[in-house]
């Protein structure tokens, strides 16, 4: 808690005067993020600063395993966090981002080790059908506990499913219909600070460099 005490300090004395002007902003008119960034709870996630995002770009919402439930008539945190970012907001992006060494994909690799955790294995359950694909590509029986060699397949592939979960939300498969939004997939390597992506319609992931390659010519072209 001492250095929580001492950030708030330093961001009243330091960081707040340097941008007071943006939060006078922010206070005053409310905020219009064009970006929702669905990620996990993990501590060693920092969406800003990964972004390098300033207060009112990002409208974020986060959970273990960065996990979308499919819609349906049980309203939860994410569902209206979703409906609100997308209806309201108008978001114009969704990114679900997972991320390297994530201890919530670990447990859905190996639900016996959650004996106890009962809310948690249920969760999880969100996380299955990535679960099913990696045991069904690798040949693995279905009683058999996968194992952490499997660990980045599933992240990715849960990735994947959860992209296709947040379609099956009413607001978003209507702005989907309508190119009002564009969703992204990303997994974040913690360790070498690259990020993995994939689009709406991909099976696989791809260099952050390779898939935005158009937005990056168009900011090297600008910076000259």
């Amino acid at each position: 808690m001492e250095q929580i005490v001492k950030g708030i300090l330093k961001f009243k004395q330091d960081i707040y005067p340097e941008r007071k002007d943006l939060f006078g902003v922010l206070a005053d008119m409310g905020q219009s993020p064009e970006v929702l960034f669905i990620t996990c709870s993990d501590s060693r996630i920092d969406p800003n600063l990964l972004t390098g995002s300033s207060p009112g770009d990002l409208f974020i919402c986060r959970n273990a395993g960065n996990i979308i439930p499919p819609h349906s008539n049980e309203t939860g945190g994410m569902t209206a966090s979703i409906e609100y970012a997308v209806a309201v907001l108008g978001v114009q992006h969704v990114i679900v981002c997972g991320h390297t060494d994530c201890g919530a994909i670990k447990g859905a690799l190996d639900l016996g080790s959650l004996k106890g955790l009962p809310h948690v294995k249920e969760w999880l359950g969100h996380c299955r059908s990535a679960m099913e694909i990696v045991r069904e590509r690798n040949s693995l029986p279905g009683d058999q506990c996968v194992d952490a060699s499997y660990l980045n397949e599933a992240i990715e592939q849960n990735v994947l499913q959860q992209v296709q979960h947040l379609r099956t939300h009413p607001v978003v498969a209507a702005k989907l219909a309508t190119n009002k939004l564009s969703i992204h997939g990303w997994v974040y390597d913690i360790k070498s600070g690259s990020i993995r992506c994939c689009g709406l319609h991909d099976e696989s992931f791809r260099d952050f460099s390779e898939q935005y390659a158009e937005i990056i010519a168009e900011l090297e072209a600008s910076a000259e």
